[in-house]
Formats: structure tokens, sequence, C-alpha cells
């Protein structure tokens, strides 16, 4: 088994690949330079990110962009058809209006630099235009993107995808991880999945061959703005940071982008409304923990969960 840990993308990230091969040992040590080259196109933080370059030549027209970050543009538009606009990516506005506007390292303490801001009136994510044939995105005036879970989704999607041509693979970045094939000896991977509560002792231990797993949650990424509490996860019917009962949501799903765009709609949509419309995409299974320590399963956790009481490796979310 080779293994990697290292930060990137403003989290812990960590690849596992399940061969003793050398080419296997030479390639998981490329991991972290993949990362780095992606966070430098698609980092909202850089200010000479291709990115940010778009972001600053909103409303000029189409501008011709980098095949990655077309890429991971048309995610973030596939994430706001599969949510029905919950989750979108011109919420960069908002999130700068409610605090979050540099790395979240850099907000010293959990408290923002600025007061409580007027939020900015949400962008419809519809009026974002692409144009295949000239590989160009149009944003419309004062429209700018936040890529950052999307992003993250699609960097640990496109690593696994590398390493698995090497062996059974796992990329955790940051919470969202994605898996490409049994162990080598046949046994599906381990995931634990976060206790916000008892960060030590995992909720519930999944078992997991391939597909992706994500978490989200207002318990880690959140800060003071003046005397008001404000996290990262952007709700935008209203332009600010979503006010439900679920503090984390933790989704199994066919391919990470689901599993991320889930997590996310989940929080925003709260429990009940929440475990209404997992259920209604029998895809899709979930955990959600409440804010008065109530845990909620769907009926479909129940073929992944661990129950054999023998020693296995975990991995935890």
């Amino acid at each position: 088994m080779q293994s990697i840990v290292f930060r990137a993308m403003g989290c812990q990230m960590r690849a596992f690949l399940d061969s003793d091969a050398e080419a296997a040992k030479m390639t998981i040590r490329a991991v972290p330079r993949w990362f780095a080259e992606w966070e430098r196109t698609l980092s909202r933080f850089r200010s000479d990110s291709e990115l940010s370059a778009l972001n600053r030549r909103a409303g000029e027209g189409w501008i011709s962009v980098s095949r990655l970050l077309w890429d991971v543009v048309n995610e973030a538009i596939t994430a706001a058809r599969l949510s029905d606009g919950l989750v979108t990516p011109g919420m960069l506005a908002a999130l700068e209006a409610a605090g979050y506007d540099r790395d979240f390292a850099q907000i010293a303490g959990g408290v923002a630099a600025q007061s409580p801001a007027l939020l900015p009136p949400p962008g419809d994510w519809r009026a974002i235009r692409l144009d295949p044939q000239r590989q160009a995105v149009a944003l419309p005036p004062g429209m700018r993107l936040d890529l950052a879970g999307v992003a993250k989704g699609w960097a640990a999607t496109r690593a696994v995808q590398r390493l698995a041509a090497h062996g059974p693979a796992l990329v955790d970045a940051g919470g969202d991880i994605a898996v490409r094939g049994a162990r080598a000896d046949g046994t599906p991977w381990a995931v634990g999945v976060a206790n916000p509560f008892q960060p030590e002792e995992p909720l519930d231990v999944v078992l997991l061959t391939h597909g992706g797993i994500a978490t989200s949650g207002r318990d880690v990424r959140r800060w003071r703005q003046g005397e008001v509490e404000r996290h990262h996860i952007i709700d935008p019917r209203t332009g600010a940071p979503a006010t439900t009962d679920v503090l984390t949501a933790t989704i199994i799903a066919p391919s990470l982008l689901e599993a991320e765009v889930a997590a996310k709609v989940v929080i925003i949509l709260g429990s009940q409304a929440g475990m209404a419309w997992l259920n209604v995409r029998p895809w899709l299974a979930g955990l959600i923990v409440t804010e008065t320590r109530t845990i909620l399963r769907t009926a479909t956790l129940e073929q992944f969960r661990w129950h054999a009481p023998a020693a296995r490796e975990v991995v935890y979310d």
C-alpha cells in the first residue's frame, strides 16, 4: 500500500494506492504536484489564477479558457442542474460579503476582518454562457465564480483515475473522497463518517469499491462577522449562509460530484426537506447530523454500513 499526505486547496489531502510496484510508488509521489497545478488555475484566492482573470473580465463577453478551467466550469454548471440551482458557482460576491474573502486559514480565530455587509442579490447561474466550439465562457456583469467544492471533487476524481492505472486507489480531498476499485485483496475500502461532536469516534464506517463519498458541514468553516455567525455554504435563494438545522451531511453517490452536490443541498434544505430530497433519489445514500445531535440515515445507507467485528483499516472522512 502506497500513501501520501499533503496540503492543497486549503485542505489536508490524502491519496492511497494499493500496489507495491515501482511505477505505483513513483506515481503517488506526483499527486501533490497535480493538485498544485490544478490549484494555480482554479483558486479564487490567487490573483494570478486563470479563474481570477476570468472573474475580472465578467461582462466583457466571450473569454477563451484553458481545457482545465473549461472542464471545471462545466462541472459547476452540471452541479447547478443536478441541484435545481441550490449549488451554484456564481456565489463569490455573497461569500465575500459574508466575510469569506481570503483563505480560511487567514481568518484568525474564526473572526472575519469586516463587519456584516449588505448581502448582494443572488446571481442566476443560467446567465453563464458556454461556447464549446471556442472553448469560451461569458459571465454576466457583476458575476464572479467560486469553484471551491466542485474543484476539489473534480481534482480528487481526476487524481483517482490516474492512480487507478496502477491499482485500486482512494483520494481524500478534505472530506471529498473518490474511490476506484476494490482493494488488492478484494475487500472494499473502509471509510469512517466524521462525528462533528466527537472527532475521534466515527458515526459509522461504510464500505466502498467505487464512486464517491462527501461530507459537507458548517461545523468547521465558520466564523463571526461582528455579532453574526457565518459559514461557507450559501443559500442562493437568499445570498446568505444557509440557516437550517443540519450541522453536517454525508452522502455516498455513484460519482463524487453527485455526492458533493447532494451534501450541500441537504444542508441548504434542512433535515426534513433534505431527507425527502434524498429519498426520491435511490442512487444516493446519506447520513445527516442535526444541531440537536439527532442522526438521520436513509434506508439506502444500510447496504454500505460495516457491521462485522473484524479489525479493518479505516480512512476517516
